[in-house]
């Protein structure tokens, strides 16, 4: 059962997760930061320069266009937030290792917008202006994904929890298949022994394109459920059947969030899933 929630911007009190505590207690509670203020993406120069200039003028076009066009939208937005018992109970606890599947990217882009998250990012020309959006909501990119560079992006998300930040993946970016979970945060809770927490948001009321991830584009004033999960702890040093099991267990939290959010968005602002 839910112990509390709140509106998108407030501190909630709920439990901490008890394995990690100790090893994050001062850590809890950081400020908000303007996108201006984010540290910069390494190689991106490279990465820029392998664009024509046509597709440059669009990187632009969309960057801005989408970043006005979902802050306008996220500010009409009433998303209560719901935590299972053990899980981090609030927003800005950190460090943790965060996974969420890719249809609810732009509710939870403004959602957790200012925390200097770090988001794994592509070289493609969709990850390129999905990344520059994200950095206008106050992320920071760390170059690579799924497919190219992975060992690379998967050492600056070391580097970055190790330095007390949470790291965030879309876990079935960015091309798919839906709701399958990828083993890149395993393996990083397995090197860095920060634990495992993945959350879904659910609307009542939003755009689904006709895309493979079914991307969810809010409706204005429409409400929400965020539900975020226990911790999930990663033995360090884990072998592979630790590192399976620890897979399985990141594939049902994600299914039973996503469960829990669809089934009671609709209750949203209602005693049980307040608004704050």
């Amino acid at each position: 059962m839910a112990r509390c929630s709140t509106s998108s911007r407030s501190t909630i009190c709920s439990p901490t997760c008890t394995l990690y505590e100790a090893s994050i207690r001062g850590q809890r509670t950081i400020s908000n930061v303007s996108a201006a203020a984010t540290t910069p993406v390494l190689d991106d120069a490279p990465s820029f320069r392998q664009f024509t200039r046509w597709q440059r003028f669009l990187l632009w076009l969309i960057e801005w266009a989408g970043f006005l066009v979902i802050r306008i939208i996220g500010s009409t937005l009433r998303i209560a937030v719901s935590w299972e018992e053990g899980s981090p109970g609030s927003l800005q606890a950190r460090p943790f290792v965060y996974s969420f599947w890719h249809t609810c990217m732009i509710p939870a882009m403004y959602l957790w917008r200012g925390l200097q998250i770090r988001v794994m990012s592509s070289d493609s020309f969709d990850g390129e202006y999905t990344g520059r959006i994200m950095q206008r909501f106050g992320f920071v990119k760390v170059r690579g994904s799924s497919s190219r560079f992975a060992v690379r992006a998967l050492l600056g998300m070391r580097r970055a929890l190790e330095q007390g930040w949470i790291a965030a993946f879309t876990l079935d970016g960015p091309r798919g298949p839906r709701f399958v979970v990828k083993p890149g945060p395993v393996s990083l809770a397995a090197s860095t022994s920060v634990p495992m927490v993945v959350f879904h948001i659910a609307l009542t009321d939003a755009w689904v394109l006709n895309t493979w991830d079914k991307l969810m584009i809010p409706k204005p004033f429409s409400r929400g459920l965020m539900r975020v999960s226990r911790c999930i702890p990663v033995p360090a040093k884990a072998d592979e059947g630790q590192k399976q099991k620890s897979l399985e267990e990141l594939q049902a939290a994600l299914d039973r969030v996503r469960e829990f959010a669809e089934a009671n968005a609709h209750k949203a602002g209602r005693a049980e899933f307040p608004m704050g």
